[in-house]
């Protein structure tokens, strides 16, 4: 008797990247023979990847399914959503799916990346379902700190997923409406398998406010500083507070620069998509900023988290080309500090007040994510059967979990999963049924996984004790030592004020070569590795450091 399929396959959920930290967010949906990716994110280097640009995730799971992938479906237009697009679609030949300003900014990316014609784009709306293999995926409106920004429904053999993108509740948003509850609880009526809801800010009581609640805050501080140039620093991708800002300038008879690459491509794609409305003549060129009194100015910049090659770093140390900062001005700093970036912040709010500026990081930020009310709301209207908290840190997938558990799921079907766990479910039971490939790669310049984790510690030993070269000659027919040993120095100790340390050493290392060649001993491997020895031994005793030691030696 041929057995019912449906009840043979399981949904695989599984998260390459995205969970124990904010950023790089990439989730996999399995059924059978078809595959969902949802979100294609990078986060930035921590401070021990030194020299690095960018972490993308490693898609190696992806690259074995090939031939099951059937699309990228994107929530949002954040970097830790879309930055790894462009490197990971040069991979894959398949068509990627987003709302209206999420695509602009991701063919943004895809032009400076030259594949804008190689990969298939397809704008999706609100309401509106794609089929892609078994799977059909509804895109649902939500509040976020970027405009469009989407809930999504995936419907499969196995049941219905609900993934929330990034999201707050806001009634009174910026631009468009509010989030669509209502089908959200149309959704919890079908029968949710599964909630997966970002948790960013599930420790945090209550509700997150709404964007617009800054419109009056704006007006207050320009109101209070009107005799001084208005600088104001924000997350390149919030058109919202972008918005806001015009709107209050407009208000107060200022005109407004944009300043930073990032921010003038985003509100520019915003603009021609009338995703934002900037009232005639408001906005000025940047070279024409000295045609107008300061008090008559505002920059919109980016740099908020203290990024050192950011518009505002730049202005506070000094070395924007085309903006100084000193007295008469105000610097608004409109975020937080994502966690990591604190110093950073720190140190650039210091640098202004030096500068003799006025610097104000209170009150004028709002989350653009949930708060515990707005998660325990989606959760009461979806009546989701197994939780599955993403998007955070381990501590906010847990806080969610206890507000899942609290809400009467039962704990074993709430699911705090790694990166690369495969999750399967059905209606009748949910289990982690194994693990795939995952793992972060590093982006250097044009070069993508090719800094590995033995680069990086070279790189760290290196930026920690520095190098020791030791160049020799030797006659590669008698075995002679003709030339040297030299000794060069980077990084280790000042070389003026240490010949006694380096004369010595270059002694150590005569006697150990002479030593090898007395013992006829021709291979250089092994001559290499007694210098290392010898000299490593010498060093450490003597300065109690290691640096890394490199011999060359030449044949002659």
């Amino acid at each position: 008797m041929k057995q019912n399929k449906q009840n043979t396959s399981k949904l695989k959920i599984i998260p390459l990247g995205g969970l124990e930290q904010i950023g790089m967010n990439i989730t996999a949906f399995e059924y059978e023979d078809s595959i969902v990716v949802v979100d294609c994110g990078l986060s930035f280097p921590a401070d021990d990847m030194l020299g690095i640009d960018l972490v993308i995730p490693d898609v190696t799971y992806l690259k074995n399914n090939q031939d099951k992938v059937r699309g990228f479906v994107i929530t949002h237009g954040h970097e830790d959503h879309i930055g790894a697009l462009p490197y990971v679609l040069k991979e894959f030949n398949v068509p990627v799916y987003a709302t209206k300003l999420t695509m602009g900014i991701i063919e943004n990316k895809l032009t400076e990346h030259n594949l804008i014609h190689n990969v298939r784009r397809k704008v999706v709306k609100f309401g509106q379902s794609i089929n892609l293999g078994c799977f059909r995926i509804e895109f649902i409106k939500t509040n976020h700190s970027i405009v469009d920004a989407a809930a999504l429904a995936i419907y499969s053999p196995a049941g219905i997923v609900v993934h929330t993108g990034d999201f707050k509740v806001d009634y009174t948003p910026v631009y468009g409406d509010a989030i669509d509850l209502q089908r959200f609880a149309e959704l919890g009526k079908k029968g949710v398998l599964a909630l997966m809801c970002d948790s960013t800010n599930a420790e945090r009581a209550g509700f997150t406010p709404s964007e617009k609640k800054l419109g009056p805050v704006f007006d207050s501080l320009f109101e209070e500083h009107k005799k001084t140039r208005i600088i104001i620093a924000t997350f390149a991708s919030n058109v919202d507070r972008v918005q806001q800002i015009i709107n209050t300038a407009d208000k107060f008879g200022r005109k407004v620069v944009v300043e930073g690459r990032s921010m003038v491509n985003i509100i520019e794609t915003a603009s021609n998509l009338n995703r934002i409305s900037i009232p005639e003549n408001t906005l000025i060129d940047i070279e024409r900023l000295k045609n107008y009194p300061k008090d008559k100015t505002v920059i919109i910049t980016t740099g908020s988290q203290g990024e050192s090659m950011a518009a505002l770093s730049r202005m506070a140390s000094g070395m924007h080309k085309k903006i100084s900062i000193g007295k008469g001005d105000t610097v608004i700093f409109s975020s937080n500090p994502i966690p990591g970036n604190e110093k950073a912040v720190t140190k650039v709010i210091n640098e202004l007040f030096k500068k003799g500026a006025d610097v104000i990081f209170q009150d004028t930020h709002v989350s653009g994510h949930a708060c515990q009310e707005e998660i325990k709301l989606i959760y009461t209207l979806t009546k989701p059967k197994y939780a599955v908290p993403v998007h955070g840190e381990y501590k906010h997938l847990k806080a969610q979990a206890k507000i899942a558990m609290d809400l009467g799921i039962d704990k074993d079907d709430v699911f705090i999963l790694q990166s690369g766990d495969v999750l399967a479910m059905d209606n009748n039971s949910a289990s982690i049924t194994g693990k795939v490939p995952v793992g972060a790669v590093l982006v250097d310049g044009l070069g993508v996984g090719d800094v590995g984790n033995v680069v990086l510690r070279d790189r760290q030993h290196l930026a920690e004790d520095g190098i020791l070269i030791v160049v020799m000659s030797l006659d590669g027919a008698s075995a002679e030592l003709l030339a040297g040993p030299d000794i060069v120095s980077r990084g280790f100790v000042y070389v003026k004020e240490s010949d006694e340390l380096l004369d010595e050493a270059r002694k150590v290392i005569e006697k150990a070569v002479l030593g090898c060649l007395k013992k006829n001993i021709t291979d250089w491997g092994k001559i290499k590795g007694t210098i290392k020895d010898t000299l490593s031994e010498f060093v450490w005793k003597k300065t109690k450091r290691r640096p890394m030691i490199l011999p060359i030696i030449m044949e002659v």
